[in-house]
């Protein structure tokens, strides 16, 4: 902690010079924490945080001296006088760990009041920092359980920041100068991504995922690793799917303690995916990867950081998030390693064209020597047509309503859910859907419940209509699949209905129960909007299998003949398709010296076709390959 040292000193100065009260400065992971017992002087003035945070490249986080906060009870009572009672407060709850009361409401920024007078007043009437959080538009179990699970561990994630921060600011020990990555999983294929990147010093896993579609390949392969787990210095995480993240909770129960850095909405929707894996594979008879209580220690070693906020992550490695406009709170990472010798950015899961929930992702970094791109549709030459395939949808849909059938939609929960629902909302509303009823069933609803939780990561006219309570995934014409009237018998007996149902590829959950007790009635639809990776269910469906062998609920097997038709309407997908990677690399500014294609079935001929038109040193590796960088 020497290298912290130093910085403290200097805080302190800067502090004393210009005569603020302050107790002591503490490392919070990379992040700074100045305790006093006079916080209201670091509001009122924020230039102070405003000069060190520019200064050190740190966020700086204000803390009240325990001794110092007024008694919560006492404090309650004080802060029903001072929020406005429209901010609609859902839940207040005291954390003085840290200092912080956690305010959630259905409207922050009545919270904050303006000018921030408002949040100002709680804390210089009760000293507690006030910490403000979106309450959903609908009751959301997982965002309960997300925030109460970070809130009690208060004090074992304070120890947690500490031992961070003694990794981050530990010197360093070798004198070489290299860095290498190692494909893990996810490279000529798609799913299970993980990569390895190592320095003489640090060792950080990017990703760490599951193929749901390969039983026989479904890990990445973590024992190849040469060092025990506790040893890595960091996990850092793109996007919450299942292909990223999925055996992350294996690291836990294997015993790694070590941070996950990820945005607020990827932990979310993370928390969400992880406990439903479990469940589907306890509904499957299979034998969870991990359980619970590994999935709460993720949670609870995860550390939050912003689009475009840099933060130090390793000795020598800082770590910036870029959106993508894959899926809520999707990122690439831009690793800038040993003072910028290397600058690594590695896309994740990108989208480089039009979609209804995000505006464009992120095409500008500060360096970039070496980009691992992943290429999903990069053996697609043909873009489609968004407006002609929105058309198609109805269109296809209004055919089956006519027939008197049911359309089913398998969907991917975060992501390709909420950009249907949206297509079918509007149309609705413009008269040219000719069904009222859309059953919601699976993971879908919770996730886009997360989704208004951050209205800030969508597109402008998706925001507004959730913060003037008009959000579109609360139309009436979304139907929760329940036990009661919307039952799912309720359902397959209501002609002229559509249903969205978890997974997108038929690997599990209820899509594949639908698929079975509607495949065989010619007057049924199912509309396919998203990937199907191979040797899922849903890949071949797609290309034309026409029957199968299906277990009844009395144990009995028998033979499902796919009669229902079947369809698929392409350009909902979350992935860019080959020309829109195309124009990505085009405007991607600066451009890199070396490309490693990763995430497609097609890395080798693709990354030969980015080799040639744009004359960047391009390599399509293999998983286990290692590439050493510098």
């Amino acid at each position: 902690m020497d290298l912290f040292e130093d910085i403290k000193k200097q805080i302190s100065t800067i502090l004393t010079e210009k005569k603020v009260n302050f107790t002591k400065i503490e490392a919070e992971g990379s992040e700074i924490a100045v305790y006093t017992t006079n916080p209201i002087e670091f509001f009122e003035n924020k230039s102070i945080v405003g000069h060190l945070a520019e200064t050190f490249k740190k966020r700086i986080n204000v803390r009240t001296e325990k001794s110092a906060l007024m008694d919560p009870a006492e404090a309650n009572e004080i802060l029903k006088k001072i929020i406005p009672k429209d901010a609609g407060v859902k839940s207040i709850f005291f954390d003085a760990v840290f200092s912080e009361v956690v305010i959630e409401a259905d409207k922050p920024g009545v919270v904050i009041g303006k000018l921030g007078d408002v949040s100002k007043s709680i804390i210089r009437d009760t000293k507690w920092i006030p910490k403000i959080l979106r309450a959903p538009t609908e009751n959301s179990e997982i965002l309960k359980k997300v925030r109460g699970y970070v809130l009690k561990n208060s004090l074992e994630r304070k120890q947690f920041l500490k031992d961070v921060a003694q990794k981050i600011y530990s010197p360093p020990v070798s004198n070489k100068d290299w860095v290498r990555v190692t494909a893990l999983g996810g490279f000529r294929e798609v799913g299970r991504s993980s990569i390895l990147l190592e320095t003489p010093d640090t060792k950080i896993l990017l990703d760490c995922g599951i193929n749901a579609a390969d039983k026989n390949e479904e890990t990445p392969f973590l024992g190849v690793l040469r060092f025990p787990l506790d040893e890595l210095d960091a996990v850092v995480i793109t996007h919450a799917h299942i292909d990223h993240v999925g055996f992350l909770p294996y690291l836990f129960k294997a015993g790694y303690r070590g941070p996950v850095y990820c945005t607020e909405p990827t932990r979310d929707l993370m928390a969400l995916l992880l406990f439903d894996a479990i469940t589907v594979a306890e509904k499957s008879n299979r034998e969870p990867l991990y359980g619970d209580e590994d999935v709460k220690e993720t949670i609870k070693h995860c550390i939050i950081k912003n689009f475009r906020e840099v933060t130090d992550i390793a000795p020598g490695i800082r770590l910036t998030f870029h959106g993508t406009s894959h899926i809520l709170g999707s990122a690439s990472l831009h690793l800038h390693i040993g003072e910028g010798k290397q600058n690594l950015v590695y896309s994740g899961d990108i989208k480089y064209g039009f979609t209804r929930l995000f505006n464009t992702m992120d095409i500008n970094y500060p360096r970039v020597e070496t980009l691992i791109l992943e290429s999903t549709y990069g053996g697609k030459p043909q873009m489609p047509s968004r407006t002609k395939s929105e058309d198609d949808l109805i269109e296809i849909i209004n055919q089956t309503v006519e027939k008197g059938g049911i359309t089913l939609i398998p969907v991917f929960s975060v992501g390709r859910a909420q950009e249907v629902m949206i297509v079918l909302e509007e149309y609705y509303r413009r008269g040219k859907l000719k069904t009222d009823k859309v059953f919601i069933d699976g993971m879908t609803r919770e996730a886009s419940a997360i989704h208004t939780v951050y209205p800030e990561y969508l597109k402008q006219n998706i925001k507004t209509r959730i913060l003037q309570n008009n959000s579109p995934f609360q139309s009436k014409i979304f139907l929760t699949v329940d036990f009661e009237e919307n039952s799912r018998e309720n359902v397959i007996n209501t002609p002229g209905s559509i249903i969205l149902a978890s997974s997108g590829m038929l690997t599990g959950g209820p899509s594949l129960g639908y698929f079975n007790l509607l495949a065989d009635n010619p007057n049924n639809t199912m509309l396919f909007v998203g990937y199907q990776a191979k040797n899922s269910l849903g890949y071949k469906v797609q290309r034309g299998l026409k029957s199968m062998p299906i277990t009844e609920n009395n144990g009995k097997t028998k033979m499902l003949n796919i009669n229902m038709r079947l369809e698929t309407v392409d350009a909902f997908s979350g992935h860019a398709y080959r020309q829109e990677v195309l124009n990505f690399l085009t405007h991607l500014n600066p451009k890199p010296k070396l490309i490693l294609v990763n995430h497609g079935d097609s890395c080798q001929e693709f990354s030969k076709f980015v080799n040639k038109k744009f004359h960047i040193n391009t390599v399509a590796i293999q998983n286990l390959e290692s590439v050493r960088l510098r």
